[in-house]
């Protein structure tokens, strides 16, 4: 399987990160390469303030297509992906 790269965003505790991944296409495989991510330290952190709901926590990821959004979303689980166009 080829390796793809993935735009994520994390909107947590008032907080919101952007980063990019790359792995191969499948849930194990892209949540193993975004908890890498955290676990290396590097990713700057937005803080919102009272923006967004404490409450409310959520990562969002999608596929980059040479270097654009995707068309198409579906959601899966609660969480809005892209799909293919």
């Amino acid at each position: 399987m080829p390796f793809k790269t993935f735009r994520v965003q994390i909107n947590a505790y008032k907080y919101h990160a952007d980063f990019n991944i790359t792995c191969i296409e499948s849930p194990l495989d892209i949540e193993n390469a975004i908890v890498d991510k955290l676990g290396q330290g590097d990713i700057k952190w937005e803080y919102l303030g009272e923006m967004m709901d404490p409450k409310i926590n959520r990562i969002t990821y999608e596929e980059v297509i040479d270097g654009t959004r995707p068309v198409q979303t579906q959601k899966v689980l609660g969480v809005e992906v892209a799909t293919r166009v």
